[in-house]
């Protein structure tokens, strides 16, 4: 594995994290949108609400978990730089499963953010 200087890591997990936010922030804003929709529904549309309230709240679970995950990486990588002079290969390792779980949970996102826009707008 090509070695790579702490504040490239450091500036790709912060990247993560606002990426994160900007999430957990637009989903909190979608569920409210979603409360205020439920006026004149039909039964489908009732079931298709609880569907996405329900996926909210998980994902919103799932943006804090890899949040954290996320952040205790950050201070290992720190402290281990600061005590070492270098990260140790598990390090590395570490933070590219970390991208594999963020590529995932995005990509999750992005389908749950799209499903939702069309569903939204199909009851306007």
């Amino acid at each position: 594995m090509v070695q790579t200087d702490i504040p490239q890591l450091s500036a790709e997990t912060a990247d993560w994290r606002q990426t994160l936010r900007n999430y957990r922030d637009e989903f909190t804003e979608d569920k409210k949108l979603l409360q205020n929709s439920c006026k004149t529904l039909t039964k489908q549309q009732f079931q298709d609400v609880e569907h996405f309230h329900n996926q909210f709240h998980i994902q919103l679970i799932n943006i804090h978990d890899l949040k954290q995950k996320i952040k205790a990486h950050e201070r290992k990588m720190q402290s281990e730089f600061a005590s070492e002079k270098h990260l140790k290969e598990e390090t590395y390792v570490e933070h590219e499963r970390l991208l594999e779980e963020f590529i995932i949970l995005e990509n999750t996102l992005q389908g749950l953010r799209d499903e939702f826009k069309k569903f939204i707008n199909s009851t306007t």
